[in-house]
């Protein structure tokens, strides 16, 4: 991947053809919340369980906990300029930026011109209403704002956009390169991300209960990251060998007295 252009720390860097408003003037977190009573509608069960393995499997080489934030379904404002413009990524995972908002409370959006971090890699889960929009093929207006690949490209400058449906269980990840998006190649179903140290892929396995296809993080040995209920349960497996070899040490020392 060496022919790519991977930005060190993505910056919010506003156009500069208009002055913008005061800094103090713009809408904060607080104005610009994530959800929208007014919206019918809730995720399917697959946009629930996956998006919540891949931030309890997300853990970045060199970056410590609290200075990594990952978001599901939240509201992405991205344009100081119409405030109320934004996306909502089915996953998105930044770092550098603090878990709780200016160190003390729990996020209700992300708005880029006052965390002035970008997202690091953004995730978009196919759905038949959406999935045009989520490659960059869909015809809009011009008078319309911009679709998710523009803004994710464009405007964010997020390095890495990653797409997956549930329905065919194709990964598709997308690195910027220059101005514009490349596709990457995959090895047997996975990508290594070196500025993280980790790597995604497509895992077979039971998560939840449900045994399918999912997008899973993997680290610099080629192993699944554990969540944290499988390090709990193995934990406790190695807890009962243990136990189970002083058993039989403790037999084989009384059967030689």
């Amino acid at each position: 991947m060496s022919h790519l252009s991977l930005l060190d720390e993505p910056v919010y860097v506003p156009p500069t053809d208009l002055p913008l408003p005061a800094k103090q003037m713009l809408p904060t977190m607080y104005d610009l919340p994530s959800e929208d009573p007014e919206e019918p509608g809730l995720p399917d069960d697959f946009h629930y369980y996956q998006p919540q393995l891949l931030r309890e499997t997300f853990v970045p080489h060199g970056w410590p906990e609290d200075q990594v934030y990952v978001a599901t379904d939240l509201n992405l404002y991205y344009d100081a300029r119409h405030p109320l413009r934004h996306k909502r990524p089915d996953w998105f995972a930044v770092l550098g930026a603090s878990k709780l908002y200016e160190g003390r409370d729990l996020r209700l959006s992300y708005v880029v011109w006052q965390e002035e971090i970008n997202p690091f890699v953004v995730v978009e889960l196919l759905s038949p209403g959406t999935e045009e929009e989520d490659l960059g093929v869909a015809v809009r207006d011009i008078d319309q704002p911009p679709g998710k690949w523009e803004v994710y490209e464009q405007i964010l400058r997020i390095p890495y956009y990653v797409v997956f449906s549930r329905y065919t269980n194709e990964l598709q990840v997308f690195g910027l390169a220059g101005d514009s998006y490349q596709r990457l190649p995959l090895s047997e179903g996975r990508i290594w991300l070196p500025k993280i140290g980790i790597g995604l892929g497509v895992w077979s396995g039971v998560y939840h209960g449900f045994k399918r296809l999912w997008l899973r993080w993997y680290d610099a040995e080629q192993t699944w990251i554990p969540t944290p209920l499988e390090r709990e349960q193995r934990k406790i497996q190695q807890e009962r060998r243990r136990n189970k070899e002083e058993r039989q040490r403790a037999e084989q020392e009384r059967q030689r007295a």
